[in-house]
């Protein structure tokens, strides 16, 4: 008896050629090796010119972001072909990294931007919604694939309602670097949806990097304290 075709698993990792791998791996590479720095110079700023909360709110936002490009980096350098099980585990780590570089971008405004306690609760509620999601990875990979980016997109939008209260505590330079950063990621899309598209993905991830840096400044320029 003939063996019944297979279906693809929505949640398998997609076929890329090797050249768009190394493209995928080396840029999120870097940005892992940046974040390294990035994450340094964060946590000394702070606690040269803020207090405690400063340096866990800033280390925790440097640390998702080093956590979160590390994790593309070794999942786009392991060959579909060779370590297809191993393929499948990391991709669902990437995945859930995404959300905790979102949860973590919230954590430095959440804690010291937005004053009372509007920013504590936000969060609170924001690491609640990303631990969910991730566990939402974890136990129904396929139903996630179809609406994973769209919860990716609500969660990092999801405190414009609250834009005024920000502007509030964060210098206009500040909130435009926040706001740019959110549109870099936002207009990365474009392309991570070309799946027709050569190296699409690649640009995706150049994207990225971009919104990460734009959050990055923002928070070391206008976030932490100058003096």
């Amino acid at each position: 008896m003939a063996d019944l075709p297979q279906t693809r698993r929505l949640s398998t990792p997609p076929a890329y050629t090797a050249e768009e791998e190394i493209a995928h791996s080396v840029s999120h590479g870097l940005g892992a090796l940046l974040a390294i720095g990035g994450l340094a110079v964060l946590a000394a700023r702070a606690a040269m010119y803020g207090e405690y909360l400063h340096v866990v709110a800033c280390s925790m936002f440097g640390m998702a972001m080093l956590l979160t490009y590390l994790a593309s980096a070794i999942y786009h350098s392991v060959p579909l072909s060779l370590l297809p099980t191993a393929k499948d585990v990391l991709r669902a780590i990437d995945q859930a990294f995404v959300y905790v570089l979102i949860a973590g971008t919230y954590t430095p405004f959440c804690l010291l931007v937005v004053e009372g306690p509007l920013g504590p609760t936000l969060f609170i509620a924001t690491w609640t919604v990303a631990l969910t999601a991730i566990a939402f990875r974890v136990l129904a990979p396929d139903t996630h694939e179809r609406i994973a980016l769209w919860i990716y997109l609500a969660l990092g939008w999801g405190a414009l309602p609250l834009m005024s209260r920000l502007s509030d505590g964060l210098p206009r330079e500040g909130l435009w670097l926040l706001i740019a950063g959110g549109c870099a990621y936002t207009a990365g899309v474009g392309f991570y949806l070309q799946t027709k598209m050569r190296y699409h993905h690649a640009i995706w991830h150049l994207f990225t990097l971009l919104g990460s840096a734009l959050h990055y400044f923002a928070v070391l320029l206008y976030v932490i304290p100058s003096r």
